[in-house]
């Protein structure tokens, strides 16, 4: 097992030295070959061992890979920790970074820089499982900085775009924050435990329940202030209300990272980083509720924007911050099998919905608005039903007492379940928001299929190529406004060429190429079974967990107990959803214009974002900018290049010019001077 262990972790870095050392030397299929052989042999590596942690014969591993820091009491080796907890993360990483490998070949083929795309992923997919093994909380902060520059160098991958190079940036810089956060909590951990062991930390904490420390001139709880400084670095990583203002604008990457990191794995390392370290946190009453509140509010504040956005990613990764939120809750009322469960289901679905829409994406020759899609069911029908089973997965369809149902059926539903049997006021508060968010889930869930797969085709206008025909790609038909841009170059909204069109109903979309259907096939497998297969593992197994998360047993048998309408409150709700989605987008299309002219001031306010990015704006981003000038105009200029370049250095180069005219050559000049010089010494020495 260790030597399955090392080869998991160490495969992926190794393919990435390899392929973005040689990279075109290589060449392109070498480099994918390489990378994706080697995520598919950690895959086939990391389910055993998840496996003989299902069936309860396999222990705890811990992994010495080599000495790192002794320096004084400080003393923490580099080695990788297999339990419960860590295998689920393998398979969920492994799995889906493998798939994102594969689906790549299709939909990154026409890029020429793809060597250095395959070896960005595999260095993402190392700096992940680098996170998830940690021994101590410096292996896991170095994981944790890992994925932040893998992501960086993802998203902005497309480096040409200036929109892309924006949200590297701010992605990087939100992550920052909530990263500072993360490090005082690492530290003040090992100022109070004196170790930065994981193991250590966690039998230890309990014997700190009640225990105080001086912080900001105040005596306050010490578990409650490291949880909620630990917390900081998860609302950041995993993009949660307040630092959630960088994965949207992540979409500027490529798909398949938007389906990698910004759905199925970094964005969860914050959900993960909580469950490992959740005995500290029940030790920290006050910090559980925030992490309560701060996932509950996320789930509805994100809902709301999701169902008003039109670019089919940004619909999806607000609907993963949604997602994040739920995890979160459950989390903090004491579920951490439940959260962790929705971490394992959700990265099915979601990772197929994000390829779907990619697969989407690459039929509508790079179009990511949705309202110039429409009745591609018929067109690639694979990709609509690998969308559809991945929708119906996180809308949590399913019947309680038939005990049938998709993925999310069986772990969002057991939050909601699980929230209203803990029974506080902020658990309480947890249980409607998530009832009230699993509506809009499904309102914008339908919204994007009925915009997408059904209804005319709105790509299907000889009027475009006509306006192709008279002015070229590069102006926009003026009833097809340009959006985003969508590729590594810089191009505006694109228009059919004549040559896709076939003279009647436009240019026609395409089906995806077999590397980008194979992966929506073994994800719509799990979008639609991981959920009964592994819910009573998950949910109900404490011999499962083994010790590797908090388990409150209590807590679960409460949650099954829950009345009827609690069980179908999330149900009901998901129909309800699905019937306003199709009376406004299917039955009657003039309904969510007419709802837009009512509400005009809610809905800019949604679409909007709630205006987190503007009052970020003015409160930082140009505050900031002002500091910076000054700094510039009065430091800079007005002190340094005064007294500087401009200061002495003028009088020295002045000086220099007058020294150089009396360099005349003239052999009378120089005795002159030399005279000078000696009657001014004598002068001196005498008086």
């Amino acid at each position: 097992m260790q030597t399955s262990i090392l080869l998991i972790v160490f495969l992926p870095l190794l393919a990435a030295i390899v392929g973005g050392l040689g990279n075109r030397a290589l060449g392109n299929t070498v480099v994918k070959s390489l990378t994706t052989g080697a995520l598919f042999i950690s895959s086939a590596l990391s389910w055993p061992i998840f496996i003989g942690f299902l069936g309860g014969d396999v222990e705890a591993t811990v992994v010495p890979v080599l000495k790192w820091v002794e320096s004084g009491t400080l003393t923490f080796d580099w080695a990788l920790r297999v339990d419960t907890l860590t295998a689920v993360m393998l398979v969920v990483i492994t799995t889906v970074s493998a798939l994102v490998h594969l689906y790549s070949w299709g939909y990154m083929e026409e890029d020429p820089d793809q060597p250095r795309f395959f070896a960005y992923l595999s260095l993402f997919t190392f700096a992940m499982l680098m996170l998830v093994t940690a021994n101590n909380l410096v292996q896991m902060f170095f994981g944790w900085e890992g994925v932040g520059l893998a992501s960086y160098l993802l998203i902005g991958f497309w480096y040409k775009k200036p929109s892309a190079n924006a949200a590297a940036i701010k992605a990087f810089v939100v992550n920052r924050v909530g990263d500072l956060g993360f490090m005082l909590g690492i530290f003040g951990t090992y100022l109070v435990f004196q170790t930065t062991s994981i193991p250590e930390i966690l039998e230890a904490a309990p014997g700190m329940t009640g225990s105080t420390i001086g912080f900001l001139g105040y005596r306050m709880h010490t578990m409650d202030i490291l949880c909620i400084l630990l917390f900081i670095g998860a609302m950041g990583k995993s993009a949660q209300l307040g630092l959630h203002t960088w994965l949207p604008d992540a979409m500027e990457g490529p798909t398949p990272v938007s389906a990698l990191i910004h759905a199925a794995t970094m964005v969860t390392a914050g959900v993960f980083m909580v469950c490992r370290l959740s005995p500290m946190f029940e030790t920290a009453p006050i910090a559980l509720g925030f992490v309560t509140f701060i996932g509950a509010a996320t789930c509805i504040f994100a809902a709301t924007i999701g169902t008003t956005q039109w670019d089919i990613k940004r619909v999806i990764a607000y609907s993963t911050c949604s997602q994040l939120g739920y995890m979160f809750f459950a989390a903090g009322v004491g579920a951490y099998g439940a959260a962790m469960f929705h971490l394992f289901t959700h990265a099915f679905f979601k990772a197929l919905l994000f390829l779907g829409a990619g697969s989407v994406i690459h039929a509508m020759h790079h179009e990511q608005d949705m309202r110039y899609y429409g009745g591609l069911r018929k067109e690639i029908p694979f990709t609509f039903w690998a969308m559809m089973f991945g929708t119906l997965a996180i809308t949590g369809v399913g019947i309680y007492h038939l005990g049938a149902g998709f993925a999310g059926f069986w772990s969002k539903d057991a939050i909601i379940e699980v929230a209203f049997a803990r029974g506080t006021d902020v658990a309480t508060f947890a249980f409607w928001m998530g009832v009230f968010a699993a509506l809009l889930t499904s309102f914008y869930s339908w919204r994007l299929m009925f915009l997408t797969f059904w209804g005319k085709p709105r790509w299907a206008d000889s009027e475009h190529i006509q306006h192709a025909v008279a002015h070229g790609h590069d102006e926009p038909h003026p009833d097809n406004p340009p959006i985003q841009e969508n590729s590594g170059e810089d191009v505006k909204h694109h228009v059919p060429s004549p040559d896709e069109y076939d003279g009647t109903a436009g240019y026609h979309p395409h089906e995806s190429p077999l590397s980008m259907l194979i992966p929506l096939g073994v994800l719509s497998l799990g979008a639609i079974v991981a959920g009964q297969l592994f819910a009573p593992a998950f949910l109900d197994s404490p011999e499962f967990w083994n010790g590797s998360i908090f388990y409150n047993e209590p807590l679960i048998h409460a949650m099954h107990a829950v009345p009827y309408w609690v069980k179908y409150s999330a149900f009901f709700v998901m129909l309800l959803g699905l019937f306003g989605a199709w009376l406004a987008y299917i039955k009657d299309t003039s309904i969510p214009g007419k709802f837009v002219e009512q509400f005009r001031y809610v809905h800019n306010f949604v679409y909007n974002k709630w205006y987190f990015d503007e009052l970020y704006n003015a409160v930082f981003v140009k505050p900031a900018f002002w500091l910076g000038r000054q700094f510039w105009k009065l430091g800079d200029v007005g002190t340094i290049d005064r007294f500087g370049p401009n200061g002495v250095a003028w009088i020295v180069q002045r000086g220099a010019l007058g020294a150089k005219k009396v360099q005349s050559g003239y052999l009378y000049s120089y005795a002159l001077i030399m005279l000078l010089g000696l009657i001014a010494a004598i002068t001196w020495v005498l008086f």
